[in-house]
Protein backbone atom coordinates (compact mmCIF):
# COMPACT_ATOMS: atom_id res chain seq x y z
CA UNK A 1 0.00 0.00 0.00
CA UNK A 2 2.18 2.96 -1.10
CA UNK A 3 2.42 5.85 1.82
CA UNK A 4 0.99 3.44 4.06
CA UNK A 5 1.29 0.60 6.30
CA UNK A 6 1.28 -3.15 4.42
CA UNK A 7 -2.41 -4.90 5.58
CA UNK A 8 -3.20 -7.90 6.58
CA UNK A 9 -6.56 -9.42 8.40
CA UNK A 10 -7.09 -12.61 10.80
CA UNK A 11 -10.22 -14.45 11.22
CA UNK A 12 -11.81 -15.40 15.01
CA UNK A 13 -13.65 -18.10 14.40
CA UNK A 14 -16.07 -19.62 16.85
CA UNK A 15 -17.90 -22.99 16.73
CA UNK A 16 -20.06 -24.60 19.22
CA UNK A 17 -18.61 -26.91 21.71
CA UNK A 18 -19.76 -30.65 22.22
CA UNK A 19 -20.26 -29.75 25.66
CA UNK A 20 -21.99 -26.35 25.23
CA UNK A 21 -20.57 -23.13 25.26
CA UNK A 22 -18.39 -21.87 22.05
CA UNK A 23 -14.59 -22.70 21.15
CA UNK A 24 -12.32 -20.33 19.40
CA UNK A 25 -10.25 -21.60 16.59
CA UNK A 26 -6.29 -20.86 17.16
CA UNK A 27 -3.81 -22.65 14.29
CA UNK A 28 0.23 -22.98 15.01
CA UNK A 29 2.26 -21.75 12.41
CA UNK A 30 4.51 -23.63 10.06
CA UNK A 31 7.78 -23.15 10.99
CA UNK A 32 10.01 -20.97 8.18
CA UNK A 33 12.94 -19.21 8.70
CA UNK A 34 11.74 -16.08 7.15
CA UNK A 35 8.66 -15.69 8.87
CA UNK A 36 8.74 -13.93 12.21
CA UNK A 37 5.79 -15.47 13.58
CA UNK A 38 7.24 -19.07 12.54
CA UNK A 39 5.78 -21.99 15.04
CA UNK A 40 3.63 -19.61 16.83
CA UNK A 41 -0.11 -20.05 17.71
CA UNK A 42 -2.21 -17.87 16.10
CA UNK A 43 -5.26 -16.95 13.90
CA UNK A 44 -6.15 -17.81 10.31
CA UNK A 45 -5.20 -14.89 8.31
CA UNK A 46 -2.51 -13.22 6.10
CA UNK A 47 -2.11 -10.25 3.66
CA UNK A 48 -3.81 -8.44 1.68
CA UNK A 49 -3.45 -9.62 -2.03
CA UNK A 50 -4.49 -7.28 -4.99
CA UNK A 51 -7.36 -9.60 -6.11
CA UNK A 52 -9.26 -9.17 -2.09
CA UNK A 53 -11.75 -6.12 -2.46
CA UNK A 54 -11.28 -5.34 1.35
CA UNK A 55 -10.08 -6.58 4.39
CA UNK A 56 -13.18 -8.85 5.82
CA UNK A 57 -12.42 -10.63 2.06
CA UNK A 58 -8.92 -11.27 3.10
CA UNK A 59 -9.43 -13.01 6.35
CA UNK A 60 -12.02 -15.30 4.97
CA UNK A 61 -9.58 -15.85 1.88
CA UNK A 62 -6.87 -16.54 4.29
CA UNK A 63 -9.20 -19.28 6.79
CA UNK A 64 -10.25 -21.12 3.52
CA UNK A 65 -6.63 -21.28 2.46
CA UNK A 66 -4.85 -22.24 6.09
CA UNK A 67 -7.86 -24.18 7.56
CA UNK A 68 -10.31 -25.37 4.70
CA UNK A 69 -13.26 -23.97 6.58
CA UNK A 70 -14.98 -21.61 4.33
CA UNK A 71 -16.44 -18.72 6.22
CA UNK A 72 -18.12 -17.48 2.83
CA UNK A 73 -20.05 -20.35 3.00
CA UNK A 74 -20.41 -21.43 6.36
CA UNK A 75 -19.42 -18.66 8.68
CA UNK A 76 -21.75 -15.66 10.13
CA UNK A 77 -19.54 -12.58 10.40
CA UNK A 78 -20.44 -11.05 13.83
CA UNK A 79 -17.92 -7.95 13.04
CA UNK A 80 -14.59 -6.42 13.37
CA UNK A 81 -12.16 -5.89 16.31
CA UNK A 82 -9.82 -2.58 16.51
CA UNK A 83 -6.68 -3.06 14.16
CA UNK A 84 -3.87 -4.27 15.92
CA UNK A 85 -0.27 -3.15 14.55
CA UNK A 86 2.53 -5.78 14.35
CA UNK A 87 5.45 -6.51 16.07
CA UNK A 88 8.15 -9.21 15.02
CA UNK A 89 10.64 -9.95 17.66
CA UNK A 90 10.24 -6.70 19.67
CA UNK A 91 9.92 -4.28 16.46
CA UNK A 92 7.31 -2.29 15.16
CA UNK A 93 6.53 -3.52 11.49
CA UNK A 94 5.12 -1.93 8.39
CA UNK A 95 2.07 -4.17 8.93
CA UNK A 96 -1.07 -3.60 9.94
CA UNK A 97 -3.65 -6.70 10.91
CA UNK A 98 -7.29 -5.87 10.68
CA UNK A 99 -9.22 -9.06 13.15
CA UNK A 100 -12.82 -10.03 11.79
CA UNK A 101 -15.05 -12.22 14.21
CA UNK A 102 -17.02 -15.20 12.60
CA UNK A 103 -19.63 -17.65 14.02
CA UNK A 104 -19.94 -21.03 12.32
CA UNK A 105 -22.92 -22.02 11.12
CA UNK A 106 -22.65 -25.97 11.80
CA UNK A 107 -19.73 -27.16 13.37
CA UNK A 108 -16.65 -28.18 11.31
CA UNK A 109 -13.37 -28.96 12.24
CA UNK A 110 -11.07 -27.58 9.17
CA UNK A 111 -8.20 -29.14 8.37
CA UNK A 112 -4.21 -27.53 8.48
CA UNK A 113 -2.69 -26.71 4.73
CA UNK A 114 0.50 -26.63 4.32
CA UNK A 115 1.07 -23.21 5.99
CA UNK A 116 -0.50 -25.07 9.22
CA UNK A 117 1.16 -27.70 11.63
CA UNK A 118 -2.02 -28.00 13.46
CA UNK A 119 -5.96 -26.25 14.66
CA UNK A 120 -7.22 -26.13 17.54
CA UNK A 121 -10.35 -25.24 19.21
CA UNK A 122 -10.26 -24.00 22.64
CA UNK A 123 -13.06 -23.69 24.69
CA UNK A 124 -14.04 -19.93 25.00
CA UNK A 125 -14.94 -20.37 28.77
CA UNK A 126 -11.52 -21.69 29.76
CA UNK A 127 -9.41 -19.15 27.68
CA UNK A 128 -11.22 -16.48 29.41
CA UNK A 129 -10.35 -18.22 32.87
CA UNK A 130 -8.13 -16.44 35.41
CA UNK A 131 -6.11 -19.89 35.82
CA UNK A 132 -5.14 -19.22 32.39
CA UNK A 133 -3.35 -15.88 32.35
CA UNK A 134 0.37 -16.32 32.16
CA UNK A 135 3.60 -14.43 31.59
CA UNK A 136 6.19 -15.50 29.29
CA UNK A 137 10.30 -14.67 29.08
CA UNK A 138 11.41 -13.05 26.19
CA UNK A 139 14.81 -12.56 25.41
CA UNK A 140 14.98 -8.70 23.57
CA UNK A 141 18.73 -7.81 22.39
CA UNK A 142 19.94 -8.07 26.10
CA UNK A 143 16.59 -7.83 28.48
CA UNK A 144 14.73 -10.61 29.18
CA UNK A 145 10.80 -9.16 29.52
CA UNK A 146 8.01 -10.93 31.45
CA UNK A 147 4.75 -10.71 28.88
CA UNK A 148 1.73 -11.19 28.90
CA UNK A 149 0.07 -14.45 27.91
CA UNK A 150 -2.30 -17.83 27.87
CA UNK A 151 -1.44 -21.20 28.65
CA UNK A 152 -3.80 -23.72 27.91
CA UNK A 153 -3.45 -27.34 26.93
CA UNK A 154 0.63 -27.17 26.65
CA UNK A 155 0.13 -23.65 24.00
CA UNK A 156 1.25 -20.57 25.07
CA UNK A 157 -0.52 -17.36 23.19
CA UNK A 158 1.18 -14.42 22.97
CA UNK A 159 2.29 -11.57 21.38
CA UNK A 160 -0.36 -10.23 18.36
CA UNK A 161 -2.41 -12.64 18.79
CA UNK A 162 -2.59 -12.72 23.01
CA UNK A 163 -3.35 -8.57 21.85
CA UNK A 164 -5.88 -9.24 19.51
CA UNK A 165 -7.74 -12.22 22.49
CA UNK A 166 -7.67 -9.23 24.92
CA UNK A 167 -9.44 -6.94 22.31
CA UNK A 168 -12.28 -9.96 21.95
CA UNK A 169 -12.15 -9.89 25.67
CA UNK A 170 -12.94 -6.71 26.22
CA UNK A 171 -15.86 -6.69 23.68
CA UNK A 172 -17.18 -9.89 25.51
CA UNK A 173 -17.18 -8.25 28.69
CA UNK A 174 -18.91 -4.84 27.68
Amino acid sequence: VPGGARRAAVALVFRDGLRGGLELLFIRRAEHEKDPWSGHMGFPGGRQEPGDPDLAATAVRETREETGLDLAADGEPLGALDEVKALARGRPVDLVIAPFVHRLRRRLDGAPSHEVVSLHWLPLERLLASQTRSTLQYQYEETLLELPCLRIDGLVIWGLTYRMFESLREVLAS
